[in-house]
């Protein structure tokens, strides 16, 4: 059975059914595939720069701070111990890298999943196209209340750039992500309250994660 929508114009009007692959937007997956996937696009985001100084790292302790026997204090032998301020750390965070992969056939059957689930929700929009002759942030506000978005929303195009009046109209809108349909992933759709794609970005969509 298909998976039937209609697509908008600019002024939030219907225009015409657009018929979607349902292997790709009436896909049923298993829900931990997209949590073990948002898991791993978030840890490979992480920047990994925690840094702490090791005992040999610290600055000092070239001095025996005092004689080992006869003044009643407990024996020490370095001012780098981690026990003294200013001391070294005892198993702190070092740079380090958090990112790992998982299988492109486990973040495909992810993606379509969470498409899938966009539009058995009713927050999937296709619209006829998207274009503006200058930058605009307050004619592509205006566009999205056209459109009935409210919340957040993910813009998906076949074709962005980042100097483009549609790129830079959006810029200032922090509801609004705008992103271009290799950079759709699964965190930005599930984050998202409603996802609008062109139809040109559908069928591109379609080519690319097609099983």
């Amino acid at each position: 059975m298909s998976v039937i929508v209609q697509a908008l114009d600019t002024n939030g009007v219907k225009t015409t059914d657009v018929t979607l692959d349902e292997t790709v937007f009436g896909a049923v997956g298993p829900s931990h595939l997209m949590h073990d996937v948002v898991r791993m696009q978030l840890a490979n985001r992480r920047q990994g720069t925690a840094s702490t100084r090791r005992r040999s790292e610290v600055r000092g302790g070239g001095k025996k701070p005092w004689k080992q026997k006869g003044t009643g204090r407990a024996r020490s032998g370095t001012r780098r111990s981690p026990l003294w301020r200013g001391g070294g750390t005892v198993f702190g965070p070092q740079p380090r890298s958090y990112a790992y992969e998982i299988p492109r056939q486990v973040r495909a059957s992810a993606l379509r999943a969470a498409l899938s689930e966009k539009v058995r929700a009713g927050q999937f929009m296709v619209v006829d196209g998207l274009s503006l002759a200058e930058p605009s942030t307050k004619a592509f506000k205006a566009l999205l209340t056209r459109l009935g978005v409210q919340g957040r929303a993910l813009f998906v195009t076949d074709q962005v750039h980042q100097d483009d009046a549609v790129s830079m109209s959006c810029r200032n809108l922090p509801d609004l992500t705008l992103v271009p349909t290799a950079g759709l992933n699964v965190y930005d759709i599930l984050r998202h309250d409603t996802l609008i794609m062109t139809k040109g970005a559908v069928s591109a969509v379609e080519e690319a994660w097609r099983p």
